[in-house]
């Protein structure tokens, strides 16, 4: 089967860029069509311009016929999380209870995108506050699972992988503070991946907090890093600059030692069906050369309660300020968990942060003994779409996030990409986590695995239903 245009890898557009195969214009239009076909079904973008795209598309289209690129994703259709800031929008953090106003700037991602030519067709939905791993919003319209919409794409980047996996264009970026890229791109069957803290630049920026890209293959996110990594001193936590490699060849893992991480030490145990995939995973490095070992949980849960403490107290300063009638329009399940965060004590919240530097300790302790970690993205197959979580009870809220969040306390790169599906025909994610500051060698293996193991096709026809499965 011949590819759409609209279903086109970033990589693929640029070459019929370049060859005059086709033109930003054409891919553009196609991808309009595609877009109002499905949207009105997904719920997956928020301030898509189809007229504004288009006319980013006829002055790309010029510049590749006059040989003029302007940067290295001149003309490829991108989006962008609706909480990344860009100029003069309004940006309503997923939630009614926030008043519309413009931002006075892009946020540096989105900065990043535009020097280097890409067209910022829209935006991604998100819950409330980016708060939930779940495509429900009290702002947004409910965002779905383009495998099977009774389904949730998780969150809280919950647009941005719907819209990956519907082929809403080719890269997408989203933020992560516990797993919101890993999870949601789990869920549908897409790349995600969590840079070493600092390693692209954002704003505003917090503990664990990280942008990423979310594509449906490992080249689209090895290209996006190149602008996404370039300095921008709005950002006191990054990294100093390095000029990296991102699109170097696959890299086996032979001679390396894998662990493997089956049990993340609380919150739901893993599914028999991830676990088997996640098996069957290790058993292609352990193919390839590599050294597979038993990894230990390095998340407690007197650990997370005491996150999950903080974070609520945290974010109950934010909330308490609001005027009651804007309080009241949070979403319920998120207002009702951020409510106990007014009888937190400092003491407790502080002992609940404290927690992250037990953690990072943990996982530093656990790469003395390993160089890779294995595991899965999400311990649950995929969960209703109307669903604000996995368990859906806000008393129980970060139970979906074992896997994910210590890698974010630890600042270390972590990887998801697809291996499988469940009986039902849901995707199923693997995680590959490396040290600190080996982001190459994570987008490098993943690159390995993805070529091992195969990709996921992903373009899905002309009506809202559940992409071909090869």
């Amino acid at each position: 089967m011949t590819k759409p245009l609209f279903a086109l890898d970033a990589t693929e557009m640029l070459t019929g860029y370049a060859t005059g195969m086709f033109t930003p214009t054409e891919v553009m239009r196609a991808l309009n069509a595609h877009i109002a076909r499905w949207e009105p079904t997904l719920g997956a973008l928020y301030l898509w311009r189809p007229e504004q795209a288009e006319a980013q598309a006829a002055a790309s289209t010029a510049r590749w016929q006059q040989g003029q690129p302007m940067g290295v994703l001149d003309g490829v259709p991108v989006t962008v999380k609706e909480l990344i800031a860009t100029a003069n929008d309004p940006v309503p953090l997923g939630t009614a209870a926030v008043e519309l106003s413009p931002a006075p700037a892009d946020a540096p991602c989105a900065a990043r995108l535009r020097e280097a030519g890409a067209i910022i067709f829209a935006k991604t939905t998100i819950p409330d506050y980016g708060m939930l791993s779940s495509g429900l919003s009290s702002f947004h319209t409910l965002a779905r699972n383009p495998w099977n919409l009774a389904t949730n794409p998780g969150g809280s980047s919950a647009g941005a992988s719907a819209a990956a996996a519907a082929c809403y264009g080719p890269i997408h970026v989203g933020t992560d503070i516990g797993g919101s890229v890993r999870l949601p791109a789990a869920w549908c069957g897409t790349v995600g991946f969590k840079p070493t803290l600092g390693r692209i630049p954002i704003d505003p920026y917090y503990t664990g907090r990280c942008a990423g890209p979310m594509t449906r293959g490992m080249a689209d996110a090895a290209l996006a890093m190149g602008p996404l990594t370039l300095p921008d001193s709005r950002d006191a936590t990054a990294l100093p600059y390095e000029a990296i490699a991102w699109s170097a060849a696959p890299l086996s893992p032979a001679g390396l030692r894998v662990g493997v991480m089956l049990d993340a030490g609380c919150g739901l145990g893993a599914d028999a069906e991830i676990a088997a995939a996640i098996e069957n995973a290790a058993t292609l490095f352990a193919r390839a050369g590599a050294t597979i070992v038993a990894a230990p949980p390095v998340l407690t849960r007197d650990i997370l309660d005491g996150i999950d403490l903080f974070w609520r107290a945290k974010f109950w300063d934010e909330v308490s300020r609001l005027p009651e009638k804007r309080r009241a329009r949070i979403l319920p399940y998120i207002l009702e968990w951020v409510s106990a965060g007014a009888h937190v004590t400092g003491v407790e919240a502080a002992r609940g942060f404290g927690g992250t530097f037990t953690l990072r300790q943990a996982c530093a302790a656990l790469f003395d003994t390993v160089d890779v970690v294995l595991s899965p993205t999400t311990p649950n197959l995929s969960f209703p779409a109307d669903w604000a979580s996995p368990t859906n009870d806000p008393s129980l809220p970060f139970e979906h996030c074992a896997f994910t969040l210590p890698w974010n306390m630890s600042e270390q790169p972590a990887l998801t990409l697809n291996c499988g599906f469940s009986r039902a025909g849901t995707p199923i994610g693997l995680q590959i986590v490396t040290r600190r500051f080996a982001d190459l060698q994570a987008i490098r293996l993943g690159r390995w695995f993805e070529q091992e193991y195969g990709r996921v096709p992903h373009w899905p026809g002309e009506s809202p239903q559940p992409p071909p499965l090869a």
